[in-house]
Order: structure tokens, then C-alpha cells, then sequence
């Protein structure tokens, strides 16, 4: 059974007024336990409006959306345990840190739930080790840390309230390719280790490619796509019509097909790339 799913999920902003817009038409979509699902979309495709559906922050104008079977708006009382069980991480989390100290900011979700001080100490420390925070920056004002460290604790604060689904919406928004390196491994280390559905929302389709078992294309307001990363970027000529990019690696090997140079796989990362030429060498008997 899928852990999420939205049936005929539409929502209109400002419905019955002159600005009246449908950000998210009809969406029909199952996400299985387990998967790590790329969101993609040009802006304002409808991708995060959508993923703002899946933890109850907003609520369809039509259709429905589910969590483990269950409509989450069938009793509108039971919003904020949906909430526990699917974490979202908006963009740029860091602005949302607010206590006088990191461990006192993770532990905020945990302690919201009622939980005994000696399991809310258990997942600050846990959740802090998961993302790479170290014991002494637990005591230190979340205002004195790096870019990079506040929003590592930022996301620690939502995955100690270990949801069964955490959504995170451009966590790497904004930083150095060494910033965004270290938290996307961490979130994938998080993903492995405890096996929960991670959506990532991201505008770099490299990041993707490389993390993501699944995408999910969102495309003027409906779902374009939603399948494996191969299925998904062998629609080139498609993505690219519709304003969004495909992994650089992607690209070469499209312009290797124009010339001839036809691998007949689809290639997204630079590690199958590399796998994929050095089959087709020793083919050759070229090394």
C-alpha cells in the first residue's frame, strides 16, 4: 500500500476572486514506503503548493489526499498528529530556528509531542549525530553556527520527531557545493538507515539524478511524470521543453546520440557514465 496518495488532488488560491489560480489541477499520485522521490518543476509548476498537501499545511479545494490508506481530512482534529507523522522543511529552515540553544531548537517537535525528557534527550542527540552536529554545538545559540550547521539543525529539529515521510523543500538552497554535498549525503545516510519516504524538492536536476530512486515532475499546475530517473530523463527533448534542465552528464551523451555515438542507454550520472564507457572500451578491446 502506498504511504502517500492524492486523488484528483486540485487546490485554487484565491478562489472566487479576480486573482483566482489553480495551482494544482487534478493530481493522481501513489508514493510507495521507502521510495526517495526527486520533485521537480519549473516556478510555479505546483510542486510545492502539492507537497504542502501531503502534511495537512493546506487543504484541497477538491480531491483528497491519504496517508497510509487514510484520508488525513476525514477528521479534521487529527491534522496536527499527521504533521508529527509527515515532517516538511521549508526553504532556508534556518529562519526558523528560535530557542537560546540548538539542543533546546530539536528538541521543540519532540517535546510538542508529549514525549518523556529521556526520549526527547535520546533523538536530539541521535538526530544531531545523524546529520553531522557534534556533541559541544548542542549548547551553543543556533545564531552563532555556520550557514551550513544552522541548517543541518533545522533539519535535525523535524527528523526528531522521526516522521514516517520527511519532505524537504530546497534544503540546500543558497549554499557552496561543499554545504550542499554534506547535508544531501547525511539526509541519504538518513533515508538508508531508517528507511523512511523522503521527498526532496530540488531545481538542480544533478542532485536528483544522483539521490532519487523515483521523480516527480510537476509541470503548469498537473503532474507531467512520475517514475524512475532513466524513464524520466530519456524524455529529453520534453523537459527541456518545458523550461527545466536535465544532469549535464545527460546532455553529453544526448549531443554523443546527434552524432552518431548511440550508447542506447540513458545516462544521469556521471558514475554510470563512466561504468557505461568502460564497458563499451573493453568491448572494443581498447583496454
Amino acid at each position: 500500500m502506498a504511504i502517500l496518495k492524492a486523488e484528483g488532488l486540485t487546490y485554487v488560491y484565491g478562489s472566487g476572486t479576480p486573482f483566482e489560480k489553480t495551482a494544482v489541477d487534478h493530481v493522481d499520485i501513489e508514493i510507495e514506503r521507502g521510495e526517495f522521490v526527486g520533485v521537480i518543476g519549473h516556478t510555479g509548476s505546483g510542486k510545492s503548493t502539492l507537497i504542502q498537501h501531503f502534511n495537512g499545511l493546506l487543504q484541497p479545494s477538491s480531491g483528497k489526499v491519504f496517508l497510509d490508506g487514510k484520508d488525513i481530512w476525514e477528521d479534521k482534529k487529527n491534522i496536527r498528529y499527521i504533521r508529527f507523522r509527515v515532517g516538511l522543511v521549508f526553504q532556508y529552515p534556518e529562519y526558523q530556528l528560535f530557542e537560546d540553544t540548538v539542543y533546546k531548537d530539536i528538541a521543540f517537535g519532540p517535546r510538542n509531542m508529549g514525549l518523556p525528557e529521556d526520549e526527547i534527550d535520546r533523538r536530539v542527540r541521535q538526530t544531531a549525530e545523524a546529520v553531522g552536529l557534534s556533541e559541544d554545538i548542542l549548547e551553543r545559540s543556533p545564531f552563532e553556527l555556520s550557514g551550513g550547521q544552522k541548517r543541518r539543525a533545522a533539519i535535525a529539529g523535524v527528523m526528531a520527531m522521526q516522521p514516517e515521510v520527511l519532505i524537504l523543500d530546497e534544503p540546500t538552497a543558497g549554499l557552496d557545493p561543499k554545504g550542499r554535498d554534506k547535508i544531501l549525503s547525511k539526509i541519504k545516510e538518513y533515508h538508508r538507515n531508517t528507511g523512511c519516504t523522503i521527498l526532496l524538492v530540488s531545481h538542480s536536476m544533478e542532485d536528483v539524478a544522483r539521490y532519487a530512486s523515483k521523480i516527480l515532475v510537476m509541470n503548469e499546475s498537473k503532474l507531467f511524470c512520475y517514475d524512475e530517473p532513466s524513464a524520466v530523463f530519456g524524455r529529453y527533448d520534453e523537459i527541456i521543453g518545458m523550461g527545466l534542465s536535465v544532469p549535464q552528464i545527460t546532455r553529453v551523451f544526448n549531443k554523443l546520440k546527434n552524432r552518431g555515438i548511440d550508447l542506447h542507454e540513458e545516462v544521469y550520472t556521471v558514475k554510470y557514465a563512466a561504468e557505461l564507457i568502460a564497458n563499451e572500451l573493453r568491448k572494443r578491446g581498447k583496454i
